[in-house]
This record gives structure tokens, sequence and C-alpha cells, in this order.
């Protein structure tokens, strides 16, 4: 928005050309009258005025009280469907649906061939809602693609649909039905459809006259008009209501209206008052006689956003008319056939040929503009528009402003009037008065002004005939920019969104990124053009682009039917997490275990190896298996928790007959319980090991085998437990036992070493603490491990007097150590002395403690000395 100016420099009375006493003084107020020309005043403290959005081009070929007409607010779309199922029409005639936007540019077109259509309605996603008679609801996109249906129950479908309200609440858009049972079914959100079927009105044997929906406290409710009744039915009840002060004579309610805000309620009567108050109808607003008794086409509410709702529009054939709390109204005469649709801060009109907006004038625009008006914002309009005519009257209108101090307030009172303008140079006019301004002021933060030529340039940008979205800058504010956005990216204009974006510098995974996101999964639909130009296409634009997913981009293609394109798009997927479950959805399991391996990631492999499991049969999957090592190394890890028989196919299948043996080695210890069965499967794994020719590992399980037979065959003659021990452990069992003899047999069948049969026997006497048999045994024979073992076990069993008589035994080369084993340090340093063998020295000078060794450490340390002289 290019706002012009007046510079940096500040006004002097000198760059005027004179100073304050070339002129009267106090200036003369500044001359509104041609802008105000459309101002209509609604009593004395409002004005309303009504200016074209578009002269519309969409060259309709039947009046719009022939056709079905639903238009979304927020400056949305226009759908008209030409409604065939009239009498008077020729049955032959298909009706057509038409979508167009606010500017009657044609978005789509397409040949109804469903069943007939009660009601349209926009969600507040810009999804059109089509009510058919029996009950179900069609969705429809922008552009006329179908989205998707629901149906509001078997009720609606029996007694058929009389009418229908498509309405938005907090919770999204929602539906009420008024079936041919005269019942009211409704779902306040469509997105998650739960139906309610509303209670009952008494007595009502015919259609009401009048009838709309409500929220309060969160909830939907219906309120109806029977004859001079009103009834307020919620989830669980229905309640008589009566409105407060409401004129006498009422036989019959024609007519409801609720404001945008569902805060206030007009109910025209057929008396001709129209009666405006809460939705609670606890409260009156005010009453009016428009002294007409026909029923108005349409009513609707016309207020300003945040402030008192205080007027209604009611539009008949010829005639509109805007009345409130004020004696008068305003009336206009309608040329043609109009349509209206209510907005956050005003009407929207729209006929054949003109779209219009009709809106109560904001407070700072009534300030500036209005004839005679000595705002701020008036006087600091007037004096930017003196200074461009280099007239002196700039610098009196500017001196009288901050004489006032009121500086400030003028020129936020021309940012906030400049939003409020529809026209680009009263736009322009009014920013080069709030920037004249602040060249005066040493203090203003810039933020709202910059701001403001912000928000005007993309409203202005989305107002353009060809974009047609004619938001207001309240409505602007309501809906953010996000929603915008997300609407100019369901028209398809990206450019436009795209340009948005980067002008007011969105973060990107917000901005850009998302539009090219929308922009790729809208590319995809192109079936015209090939995988492969669709793929380098989106790839070239999009790129490493932050916040773009292709898996999502895929998943589009592949639910237009392209599971090429999809697969293609999936290459430039950065994270394996993402392209896996879509390829294995796309049933491409075997290119999903590809991507998985080389992720490195096990946890997505093993989800694909049981994906695969399912989808394949045995023989299948296992040669799959072969040519992938990790996915086969996992899934036997997996198997050995979960599957032993599987592993033991796959071992198999692969004629792996080293592993086949240790999984029946395993199989006898986990899964039998009977010896024989034990030995058989010990008998396997040793054929196996033969084959696999593992001699050793052969042997091995042999001797195992034995060993459970001698064990079984000990424990049936001797009692106790023996099977599942060890070699040794039997050894030991048996010498503990008092079986010598069987244990030596066991040794000598068995091939045990005499070193380590020494030590098992000599452990288990020691633990017996049968130091009779020990010594008997000691003397047997020459020890294979010497006899210093005998001492260690006799001082760990705390017995120095076995153990003294083992020490005496003990060759040369451990005799120390085996004298300060039973703690005679004196001797153990004789033998050291004598064999002048510094490491035994050390030894014993370690062991040397307190006074009682004192003699003991001198002699050593005598000795050392004595050595080294020699």
């Amino acid at each position: 928005m290019r706002t012009g100016g007046s510079g940096s420099a500040k006004l002097s009375p000198a760059a005027c050309g004179g100073g304050l006493l070339c002129t009267a003084w106090p200036p003369p107020a500044p001359a509104m009258d041609c802008y105000t020309a459309n101002w209509n005043p609604l009593g004395d403290s409002a004005f309303y005025r009504k200016y074209e959005l578009y002269s519309m081009d969409w060259d309709l070929k039947e009046e719009l009280r022939d056709c079905l007409v639903a238009a979304a607010p927020y400056g949305g779309p226009i759908a008209l469907l030409r409604n065939p199922w009239r009498k008077e029409k020729a049955a032959s005639v298909r009706p057509v649906l038409d979508i167009y936007s606010a500017s009657g540019m044609p978005l789509a077109s397409l040949l109804w061939k469903s069943g007939p259509v009660v009601a349209l309605g926009w969600s507040a996603e810009e999804e059109l809602l089509c009510v058919q008679e029996d009950g179900a609801v069609l969705v429809y996109g922008l552009h006329g693609d179908f989205r998707r249906h629901f149906s509001m129950g078997n009720e609606v479908l029996q007694n058929r649909v009389l009418d229908a309200r498509i309405f938005h609440t907090e919770f999204g858009s929602g539906v009420a039905i008024l079936t041919g049972a005269y019942r009211f079914t409704l779902s306040a959100n469509v997105g998650d459809l739960k139906l309610r079927r509303m209670p009952e009105v008494p007595g009502l044997q015919s259609a009401p006259s009048c009838w709309t929906t409500l929220c309060q406290d969160r909830v939907a409710h219906i309120l109806l008009a029977v004859g001079p009744d009103l009834y307020l039915l919620d989830h669980a009840t229905c309640s008589t209501v009566t409105p407060p002060g409401l004129a006498p004579g009422v036989s019959s309610f024609l007519q409801m209206a609720v404001s945008f805000t569902y805060r206030h309620l007009a109910l025209f009567t057929d008396t001709g008052y129209i009666w405006m108050g809460t939705t609670s109808l606890k409260e009156k607003l005010c009453e009016f006689n428009c002294n007409i008794r026909a029923p108005p086409k349409q009513m609707v509410w016309c207020s300003r956003p945040r402030s008192k709702e205080r007027a209604v529009v009611v539009a008949w054939e010829k005639r509109l008319m805007v009345v409130g709390d004020a004696p008068e109204s305003i009336q206009f005469v309608l040329d043609e056939d109009s349509y209206l649709v209510p907005e956050l801060d005003g009407v929207r009109i729209f006929s054949r040929s003109t779209h219009e907006f009709l809106h109560e004038v904001p407070v700072a625009s009534e300030e500036i503009f209005k004839i005679a008006s000595m705002a701020p914002g008036a006087l600091l309009l007037e004096a930017q528009k003196e200074y461009e005519k280099e007239s002196q009257k700039a610098d009196e209108y500017l001196r009288e402003i901050q004489e006032l101090g009121e500086l400030t307030q003028a020129v936020q009172q021309c940012i906030e009037a400049a939003g409020h303008e529809h026209r680009p140079d009263m736009q322009k006019s009014l920013l080069r008065a709030a920037s004249f301004g602040k060249c005066f002021l040493d203090r203003f933060p810039p933020d709202s002004f910059v701001r403001m030529c912000q928000d005007l340039r993309v409203l202005n940008a989305v107002r353009d005939y060809h974009i047609g979205i004619p938001l207001t800058y309240s409505q602007y504010k309501q809906l953010t920019i996000q929603v915008l956005l997300d609407r100019l990216v369901l028209r398809r204009l990206y450019p436009l969104a795209i340009q948005i974006c980067e002008y007011l510098r969105l973060p990107e995974v917000q901005g850009v990124s998302r539009i090219l996101a929308h922009w790729a999964c809208y590319k995809v639909q192109q079936k015209d053009v090939s995988d492969e130009d669709v793929a380098r296409a989106i790839n070239q634009k999009l790129g490493d682009t932050p916040g773009v997913s292709y898996s999502d981009i895929a998943a589009r293609a592949y639910g237009c039917g392209r599971t090429e394109l999809a697969i293609k798009l999936l290459e430039y997927e950065p994270r394996s997490g993402e392209q896996v479950p879509l390829l294995l959805k796309m049933k491409r399991s075997k290119l999903a275990l590809n991507k998985a391996i080389e992720s490195g990631d096990t946890d997505l492999v093993f989800t694909v190896l049981l994906h695969l499991k399912n989808e394949l049969n045995r023989g299948d999957f296992f040669m799959t298996l072969r040519n992938q090592p990790m996915a086969l190394s996992l899934y036997r890890q997996y198997c050995k928790h979960q599957e032993l028989e599987t592993l033991k196919d796959l071992y198999n299948q692969d004629d792996n007959h080293q592993e086949l043996g240790s999984f029946h080695v395993r199989a006898s210890y986990m899964a039998e319980e009977r010896i024989e069965g034990r030995v058989a499967a010990l008998q396997t794994a040793a054929d196996a090991f033969y084959k696999a020719k593992n001699e050793f590992a052969a042997k091995a399980t042999e001797d195992q085998m034995r060993l459970l037979r001698l064990q079984r065959r000990l424990e049936d003659e001797l009692g106790g437990q023996f099977l599942d021990l060890s070699l040794h452990d039997t050894v030991t069992t048996l010498i503990l036992g008092g079986h010598n003899k069987r244990a030596e047999q066991l040794a000598r069948d068995f091939r045990i070493p005499d070193k380590r049969l020494w030590w098992l026997k000599l452990t288990a006497l020691a633990n017996l603490e049968d130091w009779e048999e020990l010594e008997k045994f000691s003397k047997s024979k020459k020890s294979p491990i010497g006899y210093l073992p005998f001492v260690e076990i006799c001082m760990k069993q705390h017995n120095k007097y076995e153990a003294k008589k083992y020490a005496a035994r003990v060759g040369p080369e451990q005799k120390v150590k085996a004298l300060l084993l039973v703690g005679d340090v004196a001797q153990a340093a004789d033998v050291a002395i004598e064999h002048r063998n510094e490491a035994e020295l050390s030894l014993v000078l370690s062991h040397c403690t307190g006074a009682t060794d004192g003699a003991t450490a001198d002699k050593i340390q005598r000795a050392r000395a004595q050595a080294q002289k020699k």
C-alpha cells in the first residue's frame, strides 16, 4: 500500500507560505459533504451506508427467487441450484448446481443427478452442504468436487424433510431438520456427527410458520412459532416462551432472525411489528412498526462488531428496510430480486447485476467525515490536504490539534478509519494524513500504522474482482490471516497466497511451506500429466523446503489412484519412518522392507516383517528373508522369543545344521520335561552337529546324553537331586553324600583330569569338615595340585590347625605364601632370607604389623642390607 506522506521535515508556518496572521482563527471545519452523500441516519446515534462491492457478471438465466441460494459469510462463495422440483417446472429439466465467487466469477458447475434438495448451506470450512428430501446430506467442495455424504437418520428418511437450516456454532457447522412428522432432528457438528432428536411440540399438526436455531450455553436449541405461541426446544424439554413487551394483537409470527453472535433475536409479526430482544427472550431492546403486514422474504441483523446490536434489515420483493431503536427507518428500493447475507459487521446484498455491502458507519469514519466535524482526525485529514496544496491553512489546522493535545488521537483515528474504507483512494488519503501527523509526534509507535498498511494491502488484493473475497477489516481480524490463506488455497490461488506470506514474512512452516504442500497435493490430481513430470515439477518447486512432507503428498497421489507417482514422490522423503507406512498401505511391502533396512531402525524393520508375514505365504516370506540378511537376523531374534517352531523351519530351509543343533539343545531344556524326550532332542542335536562337521559339539552333546542317563540312574539308586546338575556338581554331590567310589568312577568315565578331580574332592571334603578323610585323601598319592590349595581351603574354613599340617608339606617355591596364610610370619621371614628372594622378602615385610613383628621386620631389613653389600 502506497500511503504517500509529507516527508520527514516538520511543518512550520514559513513552509505554508505564511504564519498564523495570514488568516482568521479558528479555521473553518473541513467539508465532507460529497463523502457522506450515501450516509443514512437511523435516529440520532447511528448512520448506515451502502456501497457497491462488485458489478456482477455471472449472466444468470433465472431469477434468484427460482433458485435455492446459499452464500457463505466472510465474503464467501455463492451457490445456486435451479429448483426443477416445482410443479410449474418441466420434469425433464435436470437442475444445475452453480458455484460462484462473491464477484460472480464461476468456480464450478455440475448437473444435479441426485434427489430433490430442500436446502443449501455452507460450512465454516467452505464446504457446500446439500440437504435432500430423503435426509441425506451431500457435501461438495468449492470447485464442485464431491467430498462425502451422511444421513440424518432413519426417521428422517421415513418422514422426509420439509425444511432445513445450516448453522454455525463454536463447535463447527450444524444441520437442523424439520421432518414431515413435524419433528426436529439436529447435529451441532457435521464433522463429528451426533444426531439428536428434539422433543415433540404438543399438538403440532402442521409446519410452524417460522423457526430458527439458537445457541445458548454451548447448546443448540430450536425456536419455533405456532400461531401466537413460541416454543423453545432443547435436548430434553419443550417449553413455551413469551417475548416481553410484545405489542398486543399478534396472531402469528412470520419471520425470525438471530444475530451473528447469537445474542439477539428479531421477530416479525402479522401485525407488522418487529420485536427485537435477547435470545433468552427475557429482555426487550425495542419494537418497530413497519406498517407492512406482508411476510418478508428475509430478515437479518446488521450491527457493528463489539457494539450494541440495534438494527435489523428486512427485505421484501422491491423494498429493503433498516429498522432499529429509532422511530424512523431507512428504506431502499430494490430494482431486482435480491438476497441478503448476514455478516459480522453488516449485510451483503446481491442481485443479478450488483453486489453491495450495507453496514453501520464505524465510529472513526463518522467522527472524521461527519459534516461540520471538528474531531481531531477530521482536522488532521484537512491539514494534510491543505499541506499538499501548499496552503498555510495546514499549519492552522495542525496548531489547533496540537494545542488541544489530540494529535496522537487524530493519527489513531485516521489509521482506524482507513481500515474501514473500501476504496483504495480513501485508504491512501487517510493513511497519508496519519503519516503526516506522525511527523509531529516524537514517540508515536509505528506498529499500528505499519500493520494497517500491510492489512489493507492484503485486503485490497483479495477484494480484487478476479479473487472475489470482499472481506472487511473487522471480518479479516476475526477470520485471521491463517484462515484467509486456507481459503485462498481452497480456491487454488497459490501464487497470491505465497505472495501474501512473503509480504507478511510469515514463518515458512505456517506460510509458504504449507501452501506449497497444498499446491503439490493439487498437482498430483492432474491426471493429464505424466507421473515423471509431476514428480519432477513438485521436487523442483519444493526441494528441501522445511515443513513439507513428501509422504503426505504421496498419500494424496495414492488416494487419486496414482500409485507409481506416489512411489516416485516417496523417493524425495528423507524420513524412512514416513515412507514405510505408506508403502505398506500401497502393498509394496518388499520395497518397504528395503527402506526400513536402509533406515537402520529395527522397530521399523520388525513392523514390515510382521506385515510381510501376514501378507505372503510361508515359502515366499522365507525366500524374501534369505535375500535380506539383516531382516533375517532380526526375524530370528524375534522367533527365539515368540515362535520357536518357525525358527526351526528357517534353519531347515537354509540347511543351517549348526544353528539347528543349537536349537535342539535349547529345546531339550525348554520344551521337554520327560528324560526320554530330552535325550531324543539331544540325539537330534548331535546328528545335526555331525552334519555341520562340528565333532566337538557332537561329542559334547553325546556326553550330555550319557550324563543325563547316569543322573537318572543315580536318582533311582541313591535318591536326592542329580538331574540337570553339571558334571562337576554331580561329582561334588556324590562326594558330599559319601559316595567317593561312585565319584571316582564317574570321573574316570568322563575323563575328568586328576587336577580337576582333586580340586573337586578337596573342596567337598573341606565343606563337610571331614578333616580325617581329607588327610587320608592327601596321603593317597602325590597331590597333582600341590599342597598350597589344602592350606587355603583349611584357612577358608578357619581351621589353622589342619592348615599347618599341610603348610609343612608345601614345596619350597610356595613355602613362604603357605606360612603367611597360617600366620607364621617369623618362619616365613627365615625361609625368604634363606631363599634370598626379594619378592618373597617384600611379601613378608608387608605382613609385618605392630610391635610383635618388629624384630622380624628388622631381620629382613638387615638381610637386605647385607645382600646389597655383597
